[in-house]
C-alpha cells in the first residue's frame, strides 16, 4: 500500500469493494512502518497487533478500518503514552482522550504514538528522549516540531493522516516543513481531554495530512461539546467537508505587511506566486498591518512557559512516571526525580515560566504579555471585520539542517514567529504547501476569524488543486517509498 497516492476517500472505496480488507490494510501499515523508520524516526511506538475495530460500517463512517497516526502526548487506554519524556518513558494511560473516543467511534485504526519535542517544546523534534526524527525531504534536515513524527509520518506514506498538537506552530510549522497540509482549529473547537498539557490557554489538537479533504474529514470526527472540557464551544460545527471545492471568487484576502517582511528571496517569490493565484481566481486582496508580530515571541514565551511550570508540577515522581533512586527524603526525590526526567528544553522553560510567576516578577512580565495578548487579539478582530482570511508564508526558511540551531534557544524559539499570533488569539490557522525552496517544501499559511476553518479548507483546497503539490514525492528517502 502505497499512502503517498491515496486520501480517504480512495481507501474507504477500496475498502467498502472488498479490494482491500482492513486487516490486511493494518498489517501492512505496521509493516511499512518498520521498514522505513529505522531512518525517519517517526515513531515512538508502533503496535504489532494493531487490528481494526469490529463490524466495520464503510458507509457509515468514512475512517472505518484507516490507520491514523496519534502524537504521543495524547492519552491513548493500555497503550504506552510518553511526550518524548524520560519523566513518562513507561506511562500506559487507563484512558482514552476525547479525540482517540471519537476516532474509535468513527472505526479508526491505531498503529502507535509518533515522536516529538519533549513535552511538545520545540520547533525540530530533536528534544526527544526517543532520538530525532529525520525529514523524508532530506534526512539531514529537521522535521520541524513539535509534532514531526506526525508529520513525517504523513508526508512518508506511512499513514494517511495523522492527530499533533499546536501551541505556538506545532502543526503548521513541521507541515510547512514536510510539504503536507496541517489545521489548526480555533482554540475550544476540539476537547483537550486527554492531551498531556503543556500550555492550556494555547493547546489545541489538530489534524495532518497529504490533502486537505482529508483532514476535514478527519477534523468532522474530533470537534464537538465534550463535558470534560469547560473550554470547549458548544456552538454547531459544520461539515467542513462541504467547503471543499469552493470557488474563491469574491473572498477578501488578507496580506500582512510584517509577515511578509519576514521572508526574502526565492521564499518570498513562492508565496507571493500563490497569493497571485488568489487573485487571478477573483479573491480580493488587501495589504494590512499588524504592527504587533514584533512583540509576539516574547510574549508567548511568557504566557506558555508561565502555563508550563505550573502544568508540570504533577511530575513529582511521587504519583506516576519516572522516580529517582537513591534519595535522601521527599523534597530529593522531587529535585532528582525532576532533574533526571526532564530534558534541557522542558527545564529551561520551567525556569522561565516560575521565575515570570514569581511575586517579584508577576506584575512585570505575566500580566504585561496578558494584556500584550489581549491587543493582539483586537488586532485579528480589525482585520477579520474586513476581511475573510489572511495568508502569508508559515515560516520564515525551509527546514534547516539538524543540529544547526539547537544550541540558540532564541534564534529556535524564533522559528515560530508567524505561527504564535494565531495560538495567542485561539484562531484557527493551517498551512499548506506553496512550492519549493533550495530543494525542500514551504507552505502558505491561512488564517481566519475565530470558529470559521471552512474558510480555511476553501482557501486550502484551492491552492491544493492548483498547484498539486500532493502529487510530490519526497526525495530524500531513496527506496524507502517503493512498495514492499
Amino acid at each position: 500500500m502505497k499512502y503517498l497516492n491515496e486520501d480517504i476517500d480512495s481507501l474507504n472505496e477500496k475498502l467498502a469493494q472488498g479490494t482491500l480488507s482492513a486487516d490486511q490494510l493494518a498489517q501492512d501499515t505496521v509493516a511499512n512502518i518498520k521498514q522505513t523508520d529505522d531512518k525517519l524516526n517517526a515513531w515512538i511506538t508502533v503496535q504489532d497487533d494493531a487490528k481494526p475495530a469490529a463490524d466495520l460500517d464503510f458507509s457509515k463512517n468514512k475512517l472505518a478500518g484507516i490507520p491514523i497516526a496519534i502524537k504521543d502526548n495524547i492519552l491513548t487506554k493500555d497503550v504506552k503514552t510518553t511526550a518524548a519524556s524520560h519523566i513518562l518513558d513507561n506511562y500506559i494511560p487507563v484512558y482514552d482522550a476525547t479525540v482517540i473516543e471519537r476516532l474509535k467511534v468513527a472505526q479508526a485504526t491505531f498503529v502507535g504514538k509518533t515522536n516529538m519535542d519533549e513535552f511538545a517544546m520545540g520547533s525540530s523534534t530533536e528534544h526527544s528522549y526517543f532520538g530525532i526524527t529525520h525529514n523524508p525531504w532530506n534526512l539531514d534536515k529537521v522535521p520541524g516540531g513539535s509534532s514531526g513524527g506526525s508529520a513525517v509520518a504523513v508526508a512518508s506514506g506511512q499513514v494517511v493522516a495523522a492527530l499533533g498538537s499546536d501551541t505556538g506552530g506545532s502543526i503548521r510549522q513541521p507541515a510547512a516543513f514536510n510539504g503536507i497540509f496541517g489545521i489548526k482549529p480555533t482554540y475550544g473547537r476540539v476537547s483537550r481531554w486527554g492531551l498531556i498539557a503543556f500550555a492550556s490557554s494555547l493547546d489545541e489538537i489538530g489534524v495532518m495530512s497529504k490533502r486537505a479533504k482529508t483532514s476535514a474529514q478527519v477534523l468532522n470526527v474530533i470537534v464537538g461539546a465534550d463535558d470534560h472540557d469547560s473550554t470547549l464551544s458548544t456552538r454547531a460545527v459544520p461539515d467542513f467537508t462541504k467547503y471543499i471545492g469552493k470557488d474563491i471568487k469574491g473572498m477578501r484576502v488578507a496580506v500582512v505587511k510584517e509577515y511578509m517582511d519576514a521572508v526574502d528571496g526565492e521564499m518570498r517569490e513562492v508565496i507571493q506566486e500563490q497569493i497571485t493565484v488568489l487573485e487571478n481566481a477573483g479573491a480580493v486582496v488587501n495589504e494590512v498591518s499588524l504592527p504587533l508580530t514584533k512583540y509576539v515571541v516574547p510574549d508567548y514565551y511568557i504566557i506558555a512557559s508561565s502555563e508550563a511550570s505550573s502544568n508540570l508540577q504533577r511530575f513529582d515522581g511521587i504519583r506516576y512516571g519516572y522516580r529517582a533512586e537513591d534519595t535522601k527524603d521527599l523534597l530529593d526525590v522531587y529535585v532528582k526525580s525532576r532533574s533526571e526526567g526532564f530534558g534541557e528544553e522542558v527545564k529551561r522553560r520551567i525556569m522561565l515560566g516560575s521565575f515570570a510567576l514569581s511575586a517579584g516578577s508577576y506584575d512585570r512580565f505575566f500580566r504585561q504579555a496578558a494584556k500584550v495578548r489581549t491587543m493582539i487579539c483586537q488586532d485579528f478582530d480589525r482585520i477579520f471585520a474586513e476581511n475573510d482570511v489572511i495568508v502569508g508564508p508559515t515560516t520564515t526558511t525551509p527546514a534547516f539542517t539538524i543540529g544547526s540551531e539547537i544550541s540558540d534557544p532564541i534564534k529556535m524559539y524564533n522559528n515560530d514567529i508567524l505561527t504564535i499570533s494565531a495560538n495567542l488569539a485561539g484562531i484557527p490557522s493551517a498551512s499548506v504547501p506553496a512550492g519549493m525552496v533550495d530543494g525542500m517544501p514551504v507552505g502558505l499559511q491561512v488564517m481566519a476569524k475565530r470558529f470559521d476553518e471552512g474558510s480555511i479548507f476553501q482557501v486550502a483546497d484551492f491552492i491544493e488543486q492548483t498547484n498539486k503539490f500532493y502529487e510530490k514525492t519526497p526525495t530524500g528517502m531513496g527506496g524507502l517509498t517503493d512498495e514492499f
